[in-house]
């Protein structure tokens, strides 16, 4: 809160200043601005200037102020370009009565211009001395501390023009994912591809399977979609006959969020005539290697700590063949069913009586195998259960040609000798159709007209989809993919939260044994009961991390988050009630206060959760739910052997506990402002942590 003062009292300053110079007759946003020259080419042309020397080169420089030193005929001023910094070494007797007294009206973060003679001072540091100095643009908010700088992940998502000014790695990020889809067009054009636009606004959702945008075109009243994938109108123009086209550009999916997924994305998709798979390999191998080389980058990189070898020919390995490896033993698709049943289980996986050889395999190569690949591989020969929309392979139609691109645990490529049998095609967009009517919501729409395209004769074909922002983080070194883009998708900015942080011990009113009879007295169903209890176990563990004076009273507020559920099952009104029945308990009302907050997206008039306490709460109440029931499927019934891949691909199955909130548990991340994967990660571990409370459904 001093520091929210701090600052509003800075700009307070700053305006004054501001209206100062307007009322001296001084714009300080003038329109015209003069610059010959930058900071890195200076440095570069006068790199042999001797210490001392004074040459009569007049440049204009302009930038921001990143630092300023007055020291009463000699003033120093830090400008910053966006090439770098040099210094303005400013003389009373050089500059006119009004630019000098200007240099006292300056704060740091101003922009300004100045023009004079390039020098090295005595002390080797090479300077512009002006005799002009301009002011650009007065800044009206501080720039963030020196030395501790922007670090809070959710104000540099959000702020992204500070994060900028601040951390010159992070425009240096920005900068290479600048040359690297430079890179990406330039090397497709090498390869004889054509880069072509087709519609972002689609009539028709089709291309994969995913949850769109949906708007609506009031000109022809019309239900559009943001589109979701290029594919199907990439393949218009290989039936038009250009032989080989790629797009660059956005895609848009209406789904979650986490270390590698935003909902507004950047993706490459390309098509080859007369090729198949090995076209794709080749292409890629020489696309990766291409974009190492736009940023610098030799043949083997550094990615997270692994080292990555980029030169060819990189390994292919079936699918079958790498669960082999990690198993021990050889495994195929004649593998029988009860073995691979067996097999599942031992890994503790849970598997369902309708699941084919393909099928159990996938699960054992999906849950284990694929975060193991660290160099990059091409894993071909997926079974057709887990492919059904591509073409299978001539030699074993179980199988299907397409290959995924795996580097350091992740996917970055999928690639298939693409379908153009009409009938065939418009047989699965048909079975898709009744996957949407039966409550699929991201099956595909029948598309009338790509099934007359293919009617036309689509040659055989060779596609593949590239995940750019992914590339763009294994070459710059990003953990996060909101790290790689300038605009990360956020939640929407809650203003006036003045409640942050607690600080002093919090009084609850009543003790634990009060509260639980209490919630017994209101909760006859044994599952309520040990649900009040998990969430205070999670509530305590997190306590002590955050807010160590404070234990008893998070553990309070989990226990009693749900008091009036199982009696009154409004969602709307739920924790209204229990808020009268704790004040005639003789509850406090900051204990009543973060209970509610649980509750406010049900209720706009419940408060909101502001403290750390509070987002806890909102975040693992829904989340500890779906742990739950991921280890109600598990063979130990328990979370103490669960992993986090589990649990992430379990929240992508919306089917799977349909009742846990997927957006809440979004949105809490986003509310702590963690990534989806490290709320996950923090909840599991605390899960473990306080077992065998939460395993409720342990034998």
């Amino acid at each position: 809160m001093a520091e929210q003062t701090q600052a509003t009292d800075e700009r307070a300053v700053r305006r004054a200043r501001r209206q100062a110079l307007i009322d001296a007759g001084c714009n300080p946003y003038p329109i015209k601005s003069e610059v010959t020259a930058h900071t890195a080419e200076l440095e570069e042309r006068y790199a042999e200037l001797e210490d001392g020397a004074v040459t009569e080169d007049i440049v204009s420089v302009a930038g921001r102020i990143r630092a300023l030193r007055n020291q009463g005929k000699i003033a120093f001023v830090v400008l910053e370009d966006c090439t770098g910094q040099i210094q303005l070494f400013c003389r009373v007797n050089e500059l006119s009565e009004d630019d000098w007294a200007l240099l006292g009206q300056l704060d740091l973060g101003d922009i300004i211009g100045a023009t004079g003679p390039v020098i090295r001072t005595r002390r080797g540091q090479l300077s512009v001395a002006p005799t002009s100095l301009t002011l650009l643009t007065k800044s009206l908010r501080p720039l963030p501390e020196k030395f501790h700088g922007l670090t809070d992940k959710e104000v540099r998502y959000r702020q992204r023009y500070v994060d900028l000014i601040m951390n010159p790695e992070v425009k240096e990020t920005f900068v290479k994912r600048s040359q690297l889809i430079s890179a990406i067009r330039h090397h497709m054009e090498n390869e004889g591809y054509l880069e072509v636009e087709t519609p972002i606004l689609q009539e028709t959702l089709g291309g994969a399977n995913a949850k769109p945008f949906i708007t609506h075109f009031n000109a022809l009243d019309q239900e559009c979609y943001l589109r979701i994938a290029t594919e199907l109108h990439l393949k218009r123009c290989i039936v038009g006959g250009m032989e080989r086209v790629f797009e660059l550009g956005r895609q848009f999916r209406n789904e979650g969020m986490d270390l590698t997924h935003n909902p507004e994305f950047t993706s490459m998709e390309a098509y080859c005539a007369y090729s198949d798979l090995e076209g794709m390999k080749t292409l890629t191998e020489g696309l990766f290697q291409a974009c190492a080389k736009a940023v610098g980058l030799g043949d083997v990189i550094e990615y997270q700590g692994q080292q990555l070898d980029l030169r060819s020919p990189w390994r292919s390995a079936s699918l079958s063949e790498l669960v082999s490896e990690y198993v021990g033993r050889e495994v195929t698709l004649d593998t029988p069913v009860e073995e691979l049943r067996a097999l599942c289980t031992e890994q503790g996986i849970e598997w369902d009586e309708s699941w084919g050889a393909g099928k159990l395999i996938f699960e054992i190569y999906d849950t284990f195998v694929e975060g193991t690949i660290v160099q990059p591989t091409f894993v071909c020969d997926y079974p057709v259960e887990v492919s059904p929309l591509t073409k299978r392979k001539d030699d074993d139609p179980r199988l299907t040609d397409r290959f995924e691109l795996i580097v350091a645990g992740h996917e970055y490529a999928n690639a298939y000798s693409e379908l153009n049998d009409p009938v065939d095609q418009e047989e699965r967009l048909l079975a898709q159709v009744e996957a949407k009517a039966a409550g699929d919501e991201e099956a595909m729409e029948y598309d009338a007209d790509f099934v007359r395209a293919l009617e036309y004769g689509m040659p055989p074909t060779g596609g593949i989809g590239y995940g750019v922002d992914r590339m763009i983080m294994l070459f710059t070194d990003s953990a996060s993919i909101r790290d790689v883009l300038l605009f990360p998708h956020m939640k929407p900015e809650r203003r006036n939260q003045p409640r942050k942080a607690v600080t002093g011990k919090l009084e609850a009113g009543i003790t634990r044994e009060q509260a639980y009879e209490l919630l017994k007295q209101y909760n006859e169903d044994p599952f309520h009961i040990a649900h009040g209890e998990t969430l205070e176990g999670l509530m305590r563990y997190f306590a002590e991390k955050n807010d160590p004076e404070n234990v008893e009273f998070w553990g309070l507020v989990g226990l009693l988050h749900d008091l009036d559920w199982e009696k009154w099952q409004d969602a709307e009104q739920h924790t209204v009630k229990a808020g009268e029945l704790l004040e005639e308990a003789g509850a406090t009302p900051e204990l009543i206060r973060a209970i509610q907050t649980h509750n406010s997206e049900h209720n706009a008039e419940l408060p909101k959760p502001e403290l750390v306490m509070e987002k806890y709460l909102y975040a693992t109440d829904e989340l500890s739910g779906l742990i739950q029931a991921v280890a109600k499927m598990r063979p130990s019934k328990t979370v103490t052997d669960m992993e986090v891949k589990s649990l992430k691909k379990k929240f992508k199955t919306k089917s799977f506990a349909a009742g846990c909130d997927r957006e809440i548990i979004q949105q809490g991340a986003e509310l702590l402002g963690i990534e989806l994967d490290e709320l996950f990660t923090q909840t599991l571990e605390a899960m473990k942590a306080i077992a065998p409370v939460g395993d409720i459904y342990a034998e």
